[in-house]
């Protein structure tokens, strides 16, 4: 996936947490350049960025799994530095690693199943993150990956290992004052809604998954995670693969799109009455759709060189 994309992503992330974080970003009117700042303001500190959910932003915790998704071998990484394929599902980096560097806190965030992973590696956040995974139980099932589920267990994992290291009192401001991102959806919706088609229609699917959403992050803010940013479902529909298999002609799906919309709908609100419920926490919603849909409508427009995706 390209640099443009994880800017896109970048953007998305500081643009609907602006109430916690102020921007200052170079951006044209027209067309998108890859350099922005994220200047906090004084008297807010975020130590750390913790991310959960599937390819978007796994930086390697499929590498020693026993799953046919892994991408820990060339041509992955061909722009990390070094040239060298960390598990990403990236030619270099992923989003929480342009998001954690923006904030000044690392130029990476490792792997939590990174077999060399160190004490001190686990002070500037961490990755669970697993390509494939999904908020459907089932979706990591079929390809055996890491679940959500799983994933917060790790996560209680992770707390107590920080505790041991810098002590309860600096644990808990870590968990509490994070950046945690959450990046799923596209795999429930792309793959996985084919084997519950028989249980869910193509309305009742997307409504599942954003009820499945809402409690994977009310999970989390019991773990003590306050700053949660949730991001909306991209156009699976125009995955090189949705496209391949709708045509010679190639055109994105439109009831994949119009799915991943709906619960796009249903997920948004759900949150802003989570996050009434849930004191001290800051659950935001970032919507990314439209803006990569539009590149994916209008390349030009941001300087890619290939129209067919």
């Amino acid at each position: 996936m390209s640099s443009l994309v994880y800017f896109v992503f970048l953007l998305a992330v500081v643009k609907a947490s602006r109430n916690t974080l102020h921007e200052k970003s170079e951006v044209d009117a027209e067309k998108p350049k890859l350099a922005a700042t994220i200047m906090l303001p004084r008297n807010v500190t975020i130590p750390g960025v913790i991310a959960f959910g599937d390819s978007i932003v796994d930086s390697g915790n499929n590498n020693n799994l026993r799953t046919i998704l892994k991408c820990n071998f060339p041509p992955y990484g061909q722009d990390f530095g070094g040239k060298f394929a960390t598990g990403r599902f990236s030619d270099g980096r992923v989003p929480s690693d342009f998001v954690a560097e923006r904030l000044g806190i690392a130029k990476t965030i490792p792997a939590y199943l990174d077999p060399a992973l160190k004490g001190k590696d686990l002070l500037k956040g961490i990755n669970f993150a697993s390509g494939g995974s999904g908020y459907d139980p089932l979706t990591a099932k079929i390809v055996r990956v890491v679940s959500l589920e799983d994933q917060l267990k790790y996560f209680e994992e992770y707390k107590g290992k920080i505790k041991a290291i810098v002590g309860e009192e600096k644990a808990n401001y870590m968990v509490e004052n994070s950046l945690y991102l959450v990046v799923a959806s596209s795999n429930d919706l792309a793959h996985t809604y084919i084997a519950r088609s028989l249980r869910y229609n193509s309305t009742e699917y997307p409504d599942y998954l954003a009820d499945m959403t809402s409690k994977f992050v009310k999970k989390l803010y019991g773990l003590g995670a306050r700053r949660i940013a949730v991001f909306s479902a991209v156009p699976v529909g125009c995955l090189p693969s949705r496209r391949t298999l709708n045509g010679v002609k190639r055109k994105c799906s439109e009831n994949l799109n119009k799915m991943a919309l709906q619960f796009n709908a249903k997920l948004s609100p759900e949150l802003v009455a989570l996050r009434k419920k849930s004191p001290g926490s800051k659950i935001v919603f970032v919507e990314v759709y439209d803006i990569l849909h539009n590149m994916i409508e209008n390349p030009k427009k941001y300087d890619m060189k290939c129209d067919i995706l």
